[in-house]
C-alpha cells in the first residue's frame, strides 16, 4: 500500500489511483476471460500485480501471459512475484509496443487485453498510441478490458472500440467502472450496465 501511495506521489499521471486495486476489482476485471480457450493473454500497467495473480493463477499452464509494466519499481515487485512461472512474460517496457512484444512471443493477436492503465490522466497522444496498437493487437474476436475511476474518456474510448459492457465495482478505493470492449462493428450495439460489490 504505502510503495503503491509513494509511486502515486511521485507520478500521479502514469500511476492513475492512491491504492492497489482490489480483488471485487480482480473479478471483474477477468470476468470475460474464458481461460479453458485464452492462448494469449496481456495485462498492461500491472502495478504491483493484484491482476496478475488472479490471471497466473487461473489461465491454462500452456498459455501465454504477457505483462508489460513500465514503471522501475513495479516492474522489481513483479520479477520478484512471477519470474519463472509458466507461461508468464514479463516486460519492462511500453504499451504501446505491445503488436511488437507480441511478435516476439509467437502471436499476431491477443485473445484477452487487460489494462490498469489511467486513459483519463494520460496525455491524449499517449492514449491514442496505445489504443490503437490495441486495435491490432487484439484481432477481430479479442476482448479489450479497462477500468476507469470516471466516465469522462468514454466517448473517446468508443472512437476506438464498441463498448459491450460496463461494470460499477463498489468494492475498490476508489469505486471504478470496468469497460469490456470489443473492436467497432458496422452496427452499433447496445451498452448495458451492471454492478459489482
Amino acid at each position: 500500500m504505502w510503495q503503491f501511495l509513494r509511486e502515486y506521489i511521485s507520478a500521479p499521471d502514469t500511476i492513475g489511483a492512491i491504492a492497489p486495486s482490489s480483488r471485487h476489482l480482480a473479478a471483474a476485471m477477468t470476468a470475460s476471460i474464458d481461460f479453458d480457450k485464452a492462448r494469449c493473454i496481456v495485462e498492461y500497467g500491472a502495478g504491483t500485480g493484484v491482476f496478475t495473480r488472479e490471471v497466473a493463477a487461473r489461465k491454462r499452464r500452456d498459455a501465454a501471459y504477457i505483462v508489460i509494466e513500465q514503471n522501475d519499481r513495479f516492474y522489481e515487485m513483479l520479477r520478484k512475484q512471477f519470474h519463472g512461472m509458466p507461461g508468464v512474460v514479463l516486460i519492462h517496457g511500453d504499451a504501446g509496443n505491445v503488436c511488437g512484444f507480441l511478435r516476439e512471443q509467437g502471436f499476431q493477436h491477443a485473445d484477452y487485453i487487460i489494462s490498469g492503465l489511467p486513459f483519463t490522466s494520460l496525455p491524449r497522444q499517449v492514449s491514442h498510441r496505445i489504443l490503437s496498437q490495441t486495435q491490432k493487437a487484439m484481432g477481430t474476436e479479442g476482448i479489450f478490458t479497462t477500468f476507469q475511476y470516471t466516465l469522462v474518456r468514454k466517448a473517446f474510448l468508443e472512437q476506438y472500440f464498441d463498448i459491450q459492457r460496463i461494470v460499477r465495482v463498489w468494492r475498490n478505493l476508489p469505486p471504478a467502472y470496468v469497460l469490456h470492449m470489443k473492436l467497432k462493428s458496422c452496427h452499433g450495439k447496445q451498452i448495458s450496465a451492471d454492478s459489482a460489490v
